[in-house]
């Protein structure tokens, strides 16, 4: 991939992050850093399904160019996830994402809509560019919705995580 993710980012429209429901907007302050990695909290049990906030923002300080972390919002601005885009690995040519939704809006459907967002986002980016998520064996929840949105499972492994696919 010639140009780096942050840099297909940055010049998507700013109607291509939001939708009716929801937007997503890079974490540029300190309000928006302090709720991803303190505030947005998920249910215990789902921890060992997502990388914690402040890993990933971690990794995209080390890599910033392959990362870019961001805060799911409501309409109206609200903050209610946490989102990280990134490159899916630098010998296999794709964009990823790792999200959650805050435990005080799940089960509202925020998280499919935020997943329908990020699509539109990465496409925007580079509409030729496979998208790849990887979800752990036992959660089904994740994906169910995957599948649901479009992405087709796939016979690769990310370690001991699913993979799967929108082409």
């Amino acid at each position: 991939m010639g140009k780096s993710l942050s840099d297909l980012i940055k010049n998507i429209p700013k109607d291509s992050w939001q939708s009716e429901t929801v937007s997503i907007r890079k974490i540029e302050n300190d309000d928006d850093l302090w709720y991803a990695v303190v505030e947005c909290s998920i249910f215990p049990g789902q921890e060992e399904f997502v990388n914690p906030a402040g890993f990933s923002i971690g990794r995209a300080y080390l890599a910033p160019g392959d990362n870019v972390p961001c805060v799911i919002c409501k309409a109206d601005g609200e903050r209610i996830g946490f989102i990280v885009f990134r490159k899916w690995s630098a010998s296999d040519p794709g964009f990823s994402w790792s999200y959650f939704i805050d435990q005080r809006f799940q089960g509202m459907g925020y998280g499919k809509k935020a997943a329908m967002l990020a699509i539109k986002i990465l496409r925007t980016a580079d509409p030729k560019m496979p998208i790849k998520l990887s979800a752990e064996a036992l959660n089904t929840n994740a994906q169910n919705l995957y599948q649901a949105i479009g992405f087709e499972k796939t016979d690769e492994l990310d370690g001991d995580d699913l993979v799967f696919i929108l082409h």
